[in-house]
């Protein structure tokens, strides 16, 4: 695997490998920035909002609840809340991780396989027909959405084949999208109320998080975290093209299947639930690898911690510049996130998948 400078890209030698050495420690400097800005992030989305409560009295709720304003401000808004920021932004950011690794395409986010298109489109689609309403509704027919989206793209891409290459998954999950998202339009445009809910919920945000549906989605990314984590070695071989890969001993085929099914799972479970929070899968991964280079094993781990991050920060951001309202974490990751990656593919050494 080498680098490329991406300033220039074709006109500068290759970048030269890191000595494991420099890995490790950068990998060991990476994890504890991460475990530190995660502790810093979640104190911060549990006392900042509409009733700001002090950290120190944050800390002192936490352990012992009691019947004042501040606990129950704490145990009853802002913990789901964050809890729903910690599991979206590490489906999300693994999701990422895998579909880059998957199509090795650096630019591949979530959205690349259909499945945002498929959420969103089941949605509008319920609220139109069945009048849907709720976070619970939504949820279970955003995920039905993305993992009926994502079957369909695999399909496909896989069609008079016994597997799908990168290239063909990715054109058949774009031209999918394009089709929903134009079907999705027709149907808010024709409906005011139908307009109004879908927008509400396609912002990308945990303010509504709801702990029921949390935890109902919670298997589903935990066991789309397991496979990614199964799967990370043979990603690694991957990376080096399906003739070598298979060469090695991978199945190329099983292990595209399992890391669709991992995306569909992550990517699907936090879209019912968040409505999709852009740049999140795209930007986290890069970040990471730049820590801990191109071992798919240490990506993945250390995006399912550096994306909760990501997106309890852009939450609490978007309670204090907008206060007493707020400005959704969807918005503000992509406003953010799009000036980061822009810096860090421009002053950074970019790994080709």
């Amino acid at each position: 695997m080498t680098t490329i400078d991406s300033s220039a890209a074709g006109t500068r030698p290759p970048a030269p490998a890191a000595a494991p050495g420099a890995w490790r420690r950068r990998r060991v400097a990476g994890l504890l920035a991460i475990l530190v800005g995660l502790v810093v992030a979640v104190l911060l989305s549990l006392s900042f909002g509409a009733n700001p409560v002090p950290l120190g009295t944050v800390w002192r709720v936490m352990f012992s609840p009691d019947d004042s304003d501040a606990s129950v401000i704490v145990w009853t808004l802002r913990w789901p809340r964050t809890l729903l920021g910690i599991l979206a932004g590490a489906a999300f950011g693994v999701a990422g991780a895998l579909i880059q690794a998957l199509t090795r395409n650096p630019l591949a986010d979530p959205g690349i396989l259909g499945v945002n298109a498929g959420a969103s489109f089941a949605v509008t689609l319920g609220i139109a027909t069945l009048g849907l309403s709720g976070v619970t509704q939504y949820a279970l027919a955003a995920f039905a959405g993305a993992t009926a989206a994502t079957i369909l793209v695999y399909l496909i891409g896989s069609a008079g084949r016994w597997s799908a290459s990168p290239v063909t998954l990715v054109l058949a999950g774009v031209a999918l999208a394009a089709v929903l998202g134009g079907i999705d339009t027709f149907l808010t445009l024709i409906d005011p109320d139908t307009f109004t809910a879908a927008r509400n919920w396609g912002l990308g945000s945990i303010a509504h998080a709801d702990t029921s549906a949390t935890l109902g989605v919670l298997p589903f990314v935990a066991a789309g975290l397991a496979i990614a984590m199964l799967l990370s070695g043979a990603l690694n071989a991957v990376a080096l093209g399906d003739d070598l890969a298979a060469a090695l001993g991978t199945n190329i085929m099983r292990t595209r299947v399992l890391g669709i099914l991992a995306v569909t799972l992550l990517a699907g479970g936090a879209t019912s639930l968040t409505g999709g929070i852009a740049f999140v899968g795209l930007m986290v991964p890069h970040i990471v690898r730049w820590f801990v280079g191109p071992d798919q094993r240490w990506i993945i781990g250390y995006s399912a911690l550096a994306a909760p991050v990501m997106v309890l920060l852009a939450d609490v951001l978007g309670r204090v510049i907008a206060r007493p309202g707020e400005i959704e974490v969807g918005v503000l990751t992509a406003v953010i996130g799009a000036p980061v990656l822009i810096t860090l593919v421009r002053g950074r050494t970019v790994s080709e998948l």
